[in-house]
């Protein structure tokens, strides 16, 4: 079994697009304070929409998990910048 069978490339694109975003949003006013329910609302939308448009290998059938694997992959995209951030406010 390979990771294409998982639909790993897909969502893999789900998590840049909405990162790109959120080195937009990183520009405006709108800051850090909004910047995971953006992505997390960006990456769903971007979910339902590779269902729709049948992307190959997407890995959900149905909208709901859909909407699941495009808001985790878009929480990806500034997880993992957050956590580096609470990490050095700990000192």
């Amino acid at each position: 079994m390979d990771f294409a069978s998982f639909g790993i490339a897909s969502v893999a694109c789900i998590t840049v697009i909405c990162y790109l975003a959120a080195t937009a949003v990183k520009q405006t006013p709108l800051a850090n304070k909004w910047l995971p329910s953006i992505c997390g609302a960006l990456g769903g939308l971007l979910g339902l929409a590779a269902m729709y448009i049948n992307v190959p290998d997407f890995p959900a059938t149905d909208p709901l998990t859909a909407l699941a694997v495009g808001i985790v992959s878009g929480l990806a995209a500034t997880g993992a910048d957050q956590v580096i951030k609470q990490i050095g406010k700990g000192n």
